[in-house]
């Protein structure tokens, strides 16, 4: 019973971390930006098809097709931030909605027209299948990887946002926009980096969430449910709050379809109710 349980913690905890990386982008755009992106989801897909494609049509290794999703997803963001979002920040937050919502629903119609609706399959390294024993339990290498790349994740962005240039001047453009300009401060341009590092982020976590979960046209609206529930719990503009709260969350989730099949679906949205309950801002949210 022990060795179920430690088992299923670990499963969660790398399911948690998965989530992590998909959400961690749209907790700093929202909290940081205060813009509603709710296409980050396609950013996600747009990142598992590209690994996919890069993967399985011209040979690429597992290790270079991830920043290539990372890229890839970050570039298109910042033609669609300068060309559409950026006419959205001062809008209200229905605009918002409805219009990256909108997007959405485009990029699963490309997506569908590109490479219709059959689950994607990557071939993965034979160094990251199968299982390794640890303290006398089998855990798989590629749950491992994975959470190895999110707490990588977690400590460049925690160093980014709270001990570098670049991250004093996003909070600061973000607290007031006047004062920031009057510094001299180019505030589309730090806009458009975060808005970028956000949807890389996304790519990131897609390409690395086909292997897990899968790939369809349905990516990004069956996961942005699960970030938006992540970036609720843990608080906005709160890294320490999207990783713990998807920690919560990935447990939970495992632990209930495990223990408790019969309810295992609707854990999560308890736990989201019940922390909000308690804390409406979410574990680590100031606003």
């Amino acid at each position: 019973m022990i060795s179920q349980f430690a088992i299923v913690l670990f499963d969660g905890f790398a399911f948690g971390m998965l989530l992590f990386v998909l959400s961690v982008g749209l907790s700093v755009t929202m909290g940081l930006m205060n813009f509603i992106n709710l296409a980050h989801g396609a950013f996600g897909m747009l990142g598992g098809y590209v690994a996919v494609t890069l993967m399985r049509q011209m040979g690429m290794p597992f290790l270079a097709a991830l920043p290539c999703a990372f890229f890839a997803a970050a570039l298109l963001s910042i033609v669609l931030e300068r060309t559409l979002f950026r006419r959205l920040y001062r809008a209200g937050e229905l605009n918002q909605v409805l219009f990256t919502i909108g997007s959405v629903f485009v990029a699963a119609a490309v997506a569908t027209y590109v490479f219709g609706t059959v689950q994607q399959v990557i071939p993965m390294p034979s160094w990251l299948r199968g299982s390794v024993e640890v303290l006398g339990l089998r855990l798989n290498v590629y749950r491992i990887f994975i959470i190895a790349v999110a707490l990588a994740v977690t400590a460049l962005l925690v160093f980014g946002l709270e001990r570098t240039r670049l991250g004093a001047q996003v909070r600061a453009a973000v607290d007031n926009q006047r004062v920031a300009q009057g510094l001299g401060m180019d505030v589309e341009r730090i806009f458009a980096v975060t808005f970028a590092l956000g949807s890389g982020l996304a790519g990131l976590g897609g390409a690395l969430a086909v292997e897990i979960v899968g790939l369809d046209p349905s990516f990004g609206f069956h996961y942005l449910v699960y970030v938006l529930i992540v970036v609720a719990v843990g608080g906005l503009g709160s890294v320490t709050g999207s990783f713990v709260g998807a920690a919560l969350l990935g447990i939970g989730d495992v632990a209930g379809k495990y223990f408790m099949p019969e309810v295992g679906s609707f854990l999560i949205y308890l736990i989201m109710v019940a922390i909000l309950f308690v804390k409406p801002l979410g574990l680590f949210g100031k606003r």
